[in-house]
């Protein structure tokens, strides 16, 4: 879907004022949103699923549901921004455990070998399940830092922006970015190693 250009003013509009357009009907109000995120959510569905067809139609999906849901956000439980990105990491997990399900060929050949990779198909199974309880936990983490180095760092590592574009996002320096997404690593890598999590991925 090509979302149409926001009505006059929608784009000035936050989150939170979309969102409640958006429940009472606002079709302009959800493209505002599409506008302002598909982007993001698209590279958080690519990053897990790793086709962009697949990626393409999470991205509908999520702002369908957006649209079904959005009379059930609770502000006070977080951003908009972090609840439509876990809409989409949600629907991108389910798409890839229905992947993974899927009868794959009984014979063994150079293409499909099947009894070769049996060893690896338990270990990635193994992995998904550790990397999902990581995944847990360093969500509650996020829950424990402001709300603007949360912002700053989901729309980096989940959506896969540079910092200059953050900075373009949110209208704000690319210094006060890097400084958010400085003090909120810094403060994730506290909490999660307080926890006996693995930080060698959280760096200053």
């Amino acid at each position: 879907m090509t979302a149409a250009p926001p009505a006059d003013g929608m784009a000035a509009l936050d989150d939170q004022a979309l969102l409640a357009r958006v429940a009472d009907g606002d079709s302009g109000a959800l493209d505002a949103l599409y506008q302002r995120y598909s982007r993001v959510v698209y590279g958080v569905a690519l990053r897990i699923l790793g086709e962009a067809d697949l990626a393409e139609d999470v991205v509908q999906e999520t702002f369908w549901r957006v649209w079904r849901r959005s009379g059930t956000f609770q502000p006070g439980r977080g951003q908009v921004a972090a609840w439509i990105f876990g809409i989409a990491h949600n629907l991108s997990v389910d798409e890839l455990r229905r992947q993974r399900s899927r009868p794959r060929p009984v014979y063994d050949t150079d293409e499909t070998a099947v009894l070769r990779d049996l060893e690896d198909s338990r270990m990635d199974v193994e992995a998904e399940a550790l990397e999902n309880e990581r995944g847990r936990l360093i969500a509650a983490a996020l829950q424990q830092i402001t709300a603007e180095q949360r912002e700053a760092i989901e729309l980096a590592y989940f959506g896969g922006l540079s910092q200059s574009e953050i900075a373009e996002r949110l209208q704000s320096p690319i210094g006060t970015i890097k400084t958010r997404i400085r003090l909120g690593m810094r403060k994730l890598r506290d909490i999660l190693r307080a926890q006996n999590i693995g930080v060698e991925d959280i760096t200053d």
